[in-house]
This record gives C-alpha cells, sequence and structure tokens, in this order.
C-alpha cells in the first residue's frame, strides 16, 4: 500500500461499493467508521482525495484523505471491509495516508476501537485530538427554555436563511477543520438529505431580526433503534454570554423529545471545556470517545 494510488473522485461503482462496506463496519462495530464528510465526499466534488483496496476482484477498503490548510492538518478515514480484518490491510493504509498527507498528518479512529488502538501501538503513533460523543435519555424531564431579553427562537424559513446560517457557523467554527468553511453547496447538500426536516433547524434572532446562532437537530434513522442528534450548534461570537448555546439546545431537545425518540447524541471537542460543561449540565455523559492520531514530532 506505500505505493497507493489517491485519486480526485470515484465512479458510482466504487461510490456504491464503499457504501456498502461502510455499512458492514458500522453493523459490527456498532459505530460509524467515517464521518458525514467522507461519505458525502463519495458522490461530490469535494476537496477530498480516495485510494482504493482490492481484492477478489472487488474493493474491499478505502481511505479518504483530506489535504491540510495553513490552519488545519491533514485528516484521513480509514474503513476495512469486517471479513478483510486482521490481513494487514488497515495497517498498510494507514501508514499510506499517513505519508501521503506529510507533516502533522492525523488519521480518525472513530470509537477508538481495539484494533484501532491496536495499529496506533504498532506504528507508535500518538492521540493529537479527541471528540467526544456524549447521549442523554430524552426519557428524563428537560429543563424549559428561557431566552435573553430580545432575543427569540424560530424555525428555518427556506434558503432565505442560508447566506446568515453561513455567517453564522464560519464565524461560529473559524478554528474548526470540519465545521468551518462551510459553504453553500455545504448547506444545499445537507438540505436535500433525507433525514432534513426545517421544523427541527431552530434560529435565534434578536430585535432587529438578525441570526445570532442556531441549532440543526438529525433523526439518524439508519440505526436500529432511531437516535437524535444535537447536529450544529452555533453561536455568533459577538452574542457569547447570552446563554443562546443552551437555549437553542434545548429548543432542539424538546423538538426530538416530541419525535418520541429514547435517545439524543452529540459530538463536542474533548478540549471545549465550555462546551462539555454545558452539554454535562443538560444530562449529557460520554458514551464513547474519536480519537485522531498522527506521528510523534520528536
Amino acid at each position: 500500500m506505500s505505493n497507493a494510488t489517491w485519486v480526485a473522485g470515484l465512479d458510482a461503482e466504487s461510490a456504491d461499493r464503499i457504501d456498502e462496506i461502510i455499512s458492514a463496519a458500522t453493523a459490527v462495530d456498532e459505530t460509524a467508521p467515517v464521518s458525514e464528510q467522507v461519505v458525502l465526499s463519495l458522490r461530490e466534488n469535494s476537496v477530498a482525495r480516495h485510494a482504493v483496496v482490492e481484492a477478489d476482484s472487488r474493493i474491499v477498503a478505502y481511505a479518504n484523505l483530506v489535504d491540510g490548510t495553513d490552519t488545519h492538518p491533514p485528516m484521513a478515514e480509514i474503513v476495512v471491509e469486517p471479513e478483510y480484518r486482521g490481513r494487514g490491510i488497515g495497517t498498510d493504509l494507514v501508514s499510506a495516508a499517513l505519508s501521503e498527507g506529510g507533516a502533522g498528518a492525523r488519521v480518525w479512529a472513530h470509537g477508538n476501537l481495539p484494533a484501532a488502538r491496536a495499529v496506533a501501538e504498532r506504528q507508535g503513533l500518538v492521540v493529537a485530538r479527541e471528540l467526544l460523543q456524549m447521549r442523554r435519555s430524552l426519557a428524563d424531564p428537560l429543563p424549559e427554555i428561557s431566552v435573553a431579553e430580545g432575543i427569540s427562537i424560530r424555525t428555518y424559513n427556506g434558503p432565505d436563511d442560508d447566506a446568515e446560517l453561513l455567517r453564522v457557523n464560519n464565524a461560529a467554527f473559524d478554528w474548526h477543520p470540519e465545521q468551518g468553511g462551510w459553504t453553500e453547496a455545504d448547506v444545499a447538500s445537507r438540505r436535500a438529505a433525507a433525514w432534513f426536516d426545517p421544523n427541527g433547524l431552530f434560529i435565534a434572532v434578536d430585535a432587529d431580526g438578525r441570526m445570532v446562532g442556531f441549532h440543526w437537530t438529525k433523526v439518524h434513522t439508519e440505526t436500529a433503534q432511531p437516535i437524535g442528534e444535537v447536529y450544529v450548534v452555533a453561536i455568533d461570537p459577538s452574542t457569547q454570554g447570552m446563554g443562546l448555546g443552551r437555549a437553542l439546545t434545548l429548543a432542539g431537545l424538546h423538538y426530538l423529545h416530541g419525535r418520541s425518540l429514547d435517545e439524543v447524541l452529540l459530538y463536542t471537542e474533548a478540549d471545549n471545556t465550555a462546551a462539555v460543561h454545558t452539554y454535562r449540565r443538560l444530562g449529557f455523559d460520554t458514551f464513547h470517545v474519536d480519537v485522531a492520531y498522527g506521528r510523534s514530532a520528536e
């Protein structure tokens, strides 16, 4: 795999096959092996590059690589079909992706499963980033929603909201490797997804009608038991300290509870202590940890 060929796009047949591998791995591991961004990049024009491993005349493993920028490191994600694990394919793909990515490259281990930890140990990789998946039962009582004076919460009004949605998102996440730098195409692709519900996208506006934050919820129906997600909570930095994050999160949680869901999940950076503190106060606990591994700088 050291000579893996990286391509800018995939044909439809390859994308379909990779979808099958992702589904098989998710069923076995009980956690998705790659992120939503990877799934979207299989069929859309994106900055990602792709490499596959074939055996028995079919694709059995896949790697996704996004090159680094001035502010964000190169990031790779990898999946191996379960029946082809234990043959060194994942180890070789990790090595190929880190070599192709160059200095500072990282590879995600979603759920940080034992096999991923073993690969990291064999290659001498170190933890570079941790992403918490937190969960909360929706059977437990939810606090009432309280908003600051002059703030109101409404739901999505359609594409006319998109410019402000992008402004708030990119201002709130200018530091974030995946969530920052969204474009109109990023919003449009998610709006076109089967899971999208405009009634589950909550928007906070000030007295002048200007968007100051939003909470985009999601419902996962691909799992055995449907589960809600606090998909994106973004607050305009100019309005930090007004309790908008808590209010918007609760608006979404009440909505998901009304969908008769039993549980809700969210993702947050482990070192984002303010967010982790807010979510714990709202009843969330750590369910598992996604880890980005990289080569030691030494």
